[in-house]
């Protein structure tokens, strides 16, 4: 297929907007970017608003002259890759005109020309684990901005993440890069695993496991919902008291082991092709896996089997982490090696986050306050899963990711002022009692 077709259906599909819309302001800047063995291919598309036209026209029609010649479009599009900053791995590079394709004036200023640069990077040779850095600063008083890649054609190349800053005049995408193999059939499927572990993406992969969980707020929501009751007894429809550190501990254990076993079967199914299951009802069976777990929190629905609950559920986000592997494009031997790294990074975060919270759970959950935080934490996780299974079953937007990603992203700071107030909680009827013991004990003063 040609490529300057596919990063056009691309652009149109990434934009989303009717091509009949007149736009009335900003200058709207969106770039997708096609990486090769041995060169970096981008196609920008640049929409002046109706508002912002006479600065851009301005700014190309050097001469005032109201036409712009061939001259001129060629002078605006170097002076475009003039003020784009492109880096391979750190390296800083000069982007290549290849062409330019400009509007009607008349066009432009009705909001709907769309100015048309594709230019090219030569890449140097470097490590299989390669990082693209992208800036835009062309026209920043006006500007937005949208950045994305394409599928690569070569099956070498292997995109491991994309990174945006909000305005999106930063763009980072980091991939890997294989060699070829000319060896024999029966070698082909070790050779795989051995070059994609040892000199690819077994680190790159691990760390993708990591941000997985770390920006999957919906899979640790799920968990914290189920931990909440972990350290207290259940007495037939209500939460009891605490129900001792050993307890506590245990309970916890084995609720993070079922949902570790329970993912990592089917993350290794999934990952491997060996079952197939859509993406959209695992998406809405994992909000309601969050809302069970929160309603559980309030009050006891499967207590003392926590831990089956925690191992089915697990079943189905597992499903969801091998999408992100399926996103990869990896082949069924590179899957069996990445399966493993990506796991461990998953439980590396997964533990992080147990451990920055355990050790509140504990020194709370034998305090009256604690009633308190935990219905205030299940029933926003519940409010949370509830707009995800609207949004997911409708397809109607709900501002509920904004709000968890706006709590998670001071999720540090929560777990450091939760672990200090637990501390305080916990010190302080400790320091009264021993006063007012040794106040009993003290002989009267006549």
């Amino acid at each position: 297929m040609n490529t300057k077709l596919v990063a056009a259906a691309a652009l149109v599909l990434f934009l989303g907007a009717p091509g009949s819309a007149h736009r009335l302001d900003e200058y709207l800047q969106a770039t997708i970017i096609s990486v090769e063995k041995d060169h970096v291919q981008a196609f920008m598309r640049l929409i002046p608003g109706v508002a912002a036209s006479s600065v851009v026209i301005a700014s190309i029609d050097s001469n005032g002259d109201g036409v712009i010649s061939e001259a001129e479009q060629r002078a605006y599009a170097e002076r475009v890759l003039g003020d784009l900053l492109l880096t391979v791995d750190g390296n800083s590079l000069r982007p290549k005109l290849v062409s330019v394709n400009f509007p009607e004036t008349q066009e432009m200023k009705e909001g709907l020309g769309e100015i048309r640069i594709e230019f090219t990077v030569d890449l140097v040779s470097g490590g299989p684990e390669r990082r693209i850095v992208f800036e835009n600063h062309h026209q920043n008083e006006i500007s937005v901005y949208l950045a994305n890649c394409l599928v690569p054609r070569d099956p070498n190349i292997r995109i491991l993440a994309q990174n945006r800053n909000e305005r999106q005049s930063f763009y980072q995408l980091d991939y890997t890069q294989a060699g070829s193999s000319s060896e024999p059939a029966s070698l082909k499927g070790w050779s795989a695993i051995r070059g994609w572990v040892g000199a690819v993406g077994f680190a790159s992969i691990f760390r993708l496991g990591m941000r997985h969980i770390a920006e999957g707020t919906d899979h640790l929501l799920f968990l914290l919902a189920l931990l909440l009751p972990a350290p207290l007894l259940a007495l037939g429809s209500r939460w009891a008291g605490f129900a001792g550190v050993r307890h506590s501990l245990f309970q916890i254990l084995r609720v993070v082991t079922a949902f570790t076993v329970g993912h990592s079967i089917t993350l290794a199914l999934a990952a491997l092709g060996l079952v197939r299951v859509p993406s959209r009802p695992i998406e809405v069976l994992i909000a309601v896996s969050i809302l069970v777990s929160a309603t559980h929190a309030i009050r006891p629905l499967f207590p003392g089997r926590e831990a089956a609950i925690a191992a089915f559920f697990g079943l189905i986000h597992g499903s969801a982490f091998a999408t992100t592997l399926g996103e990869l494009g990896l082949s069924r031997w590179e899957r069996v090696a990445s399966i493993l790294g990506f796991n461990l990074g998953i439980e590396t975060m997964q533990l992080i986050v147990v451990a920055a919270t355990l050790p509140s759970l504990v020194l709370l959950s034998h305090m009256r306050s604690y009633w308190g935080l935990r219905i205030g934490v299940a029933l926003f996780a519940g409010c949370a899963s509830v707009g995800w299974i609207v949004e997911r079953l409708v397809n109607v937007h709900c501002p509920v990711d904004v709000i968890v990603d706006g709590v998670a992203h001071h999720a540090v700071w929560i777990a450091g002022v939760s672990f200090l107030i637990s501390l305080v909680c916990w010190w302080l009827p400790n320091v009264l009692d021993k006063q007012a013991t040794t106040e009993q004990l003290s002989p009267p003063t006549s």
